[in-house]
């Protein structure tokens, strides 16, 4: 038997979705690997509209199909031409969350395909049955149901998939702030009940589904059918939908503080597993292999963002894991005194430095103000000062938004210091700038074992010669503690907007 066109569409796309995945762990090819990976995925879209073939026939309705990609595509584009970088995980959180609400419909389509299994002609099987009786049993079992591994799959999608929707939308009301954390007494039990009944009704469809087959008895040509879908199964499958999108919803609800990150790549790899569950009902190459390796990739940032936080994977998956540093937060110590330091001392000793340090956090993305982040590096780099970025795993309000930032403003990729070897470098460092970031450089994680996030590793800018913080005010950070670090004797505290400052800081460092 000949490969199809069609497979072949399917295997160029999936070489090209490993192509352009390999090519986004670097900046220098992020660009072009994604625009071979959305190549790819156009390719295998256009095979299967016109060259998927199933019992003989092809897809038709192509207006509802072309509508449909003609309305989401534009919606899409002008999303994300539109989104400003301080709400990209937000649109990161929304468009993951469709993702997972596509994989749930896949399986609710094919559950309500099962009901309705082909009718057979009964009278004309009698007839053709004699001229097969000498190649066949006595009696052989027609399977007309579905077998236990694709409603298996049709569940697993089902419940993964609305999981991932709600939990995304959740995430994405809570990141821009219209959501706010809810706990109450009781609230892991709770979900771990919820999520336990979710397993059980679902084991329950699994088991008690009658499978549709029939039984052809050639000695007196009687054929028997069981009985189909029971109505009671239909139900319980819908409130499996219900309930999945429930425990996604409580699931994210008690989230909240520096771990979003978090939340963020572990429903990304929830959404690529709902659509490798696709991918096996279909048995569409492609589409299996775009959310195996969404779903792998997904979790290995999990684990590593889990590293890059100091929790475990099984506390980001029953605990309440953000507002317990909020509530500790709450018996904050006294720390002492701040100093501040005006626009014109500190230009003078980034002027005159060496080896400057920048730290950027979630402030420098709300403030717009990477492009004066970056003019300030080239000023300070003409005047023979040596200038890097110390980036934090967890920067920001998802993976890599700090990175992403910067390449907006064509920062260059070496300068861009992971946070281990930025650790390795703020000793000999003359000034160390902290932009908008503050859980991530705060001591508290090394020294105050009371503190809900020790143990978490920071960057360690107190260990440079001097620290210039830029924030609005004292007010905590997103883990809703307060920072050592600005107590520090070596710091000095630089308030006000970073787009403003940056900008008044580039004026008094030319006019020296």
């Amino acid at each position: 038997m000949g490969i199809s066109l069609l497979t072949v569409c399917y295997l160029v796309a999936s070489v090209t979705f490993i192509l352009g995945l390999k090519m986004l762990s670097d900046p220098a090819t992020a660009r072009r690997g994604n625009l071979i990976a959305a190549g790819g995925m156009i390719l295998a879209i256009v095979g299967t509209i016109f060259l998927y073939e199933a019992n003989g026939e092809r897809l038709h309705n192509y207006g509802w199909i072309f509508g449909g990609i003609f309305i989401g595509g534009i919606a899409g584009a002008l999303a994300a031409r539109k989104v400003q970088m301080t709400a990209m995980p937000e649109m990161v959180s929304l468009f993951n969350g469709t993702g997972g609400a596509c994989a749930a419909l896949i399986s609710i389509a094919e559950f309500r395909r099962l009901r309705r299994w082909p009718d057979i002609d009964i009278e004309a099987l009698k007839s053709y049955l004699p001229k097969l009786g000498e190649f066949v049993q006595d009696q052989f079992k027609i399977q007309l149901g579905p077998s236990g591994g694709e409603l298996l799959i049709i569940l697993l999608g089902l419940i993964i998939g609305s999981v991932s929707f709600a939990g995304s939308i959740i995430a994405w009301g809570k990141l821009n702030g219209r959501i706010k954390d809810v706990t109450f007494r009781g609230q892991h039990i709770f979900n771990l009940l919820l999520l336990s009944v979710v397993l059980l009704l679902a084991g329950y469809i699994l088991f008690s589904m009658d499978r549709g087959g029939g039984n052809i008895d050639i000695s007196d040509l009687t054929v028997s059918m069981n009985k189909p879908v029971p109505a009671h199964v239909h139900v319980l499958f819908y409130i499996v939908l219900l309930l999945s999108v429930l425990y996604g919803v409580c699931f994210v609800l008690p989230i909240g503080g520096a771990d979003m990150p978090v939340v963020i790549s572990l429903l990304n790899s929830f959404t690529g597993v709902a659509a490798a569950c696709g991918g096996f009902l279909y048995n569409n190459k492609a589409m299996l292999t775009g959310g195996i390796l969404v779903g792998a990739a997904g979790t290995l940032l999990t684990i590593l963002m889990c590293k890059a936080m100091n929790r475990s994977l099984k506390n980001v998956l029953i605990r309440s894991f953000g507002s317990m540093a909020a509530a500790a937060g709450s018996e904050a110590k006294e720390q002492g005194a701040y100093k501040e330091i005006s626009l014109s001392d500190a230009a003078v000793i980034l002027s005159y430095a060496h080896k400057v340090m920048i730290v950027p956090g979630y402030g420098l993305a709300v403030a717009q103000a990477q492009h004066a982040c970056h003019e300030l590096e080239k000023l300070l780099t003409e005047k023979g000062v040596e200038v890097k970025y110390a980036i934090h795993p967890v920067a920001g309000r998802m993976p890599g938004h700090m990175n992403v930032l910067l390449a907006e403003a064509d920062v260059s990729y070496d300068n861009l210091l992971e946070m281990e070897q930025a650790n390795e470098q703020f000793p000999t460092t003359d000034v160390v700038i902290v932009l908008g970031a503050n859980d991530v450089v705060n001591p508290a994680a090394k020294s105050d074992p009371a503190s809900p996030i020790y143990g978490m590793p920071i960057l360690e800018v107190e260990l440079a010669r001097t620290c210039i913080v830029n924030k609005r005010s004292m007010k905590p950070g997103y883990a809703g503690i307060d920072n050592e670090l600005f107590f520090r004797p070596k710091t000095s505290m630089l308030f006000g907007d970073a787009k403003k400052v940056l900008q008044d800081l580039l004026s008094e460092i030319k006019s020296i």
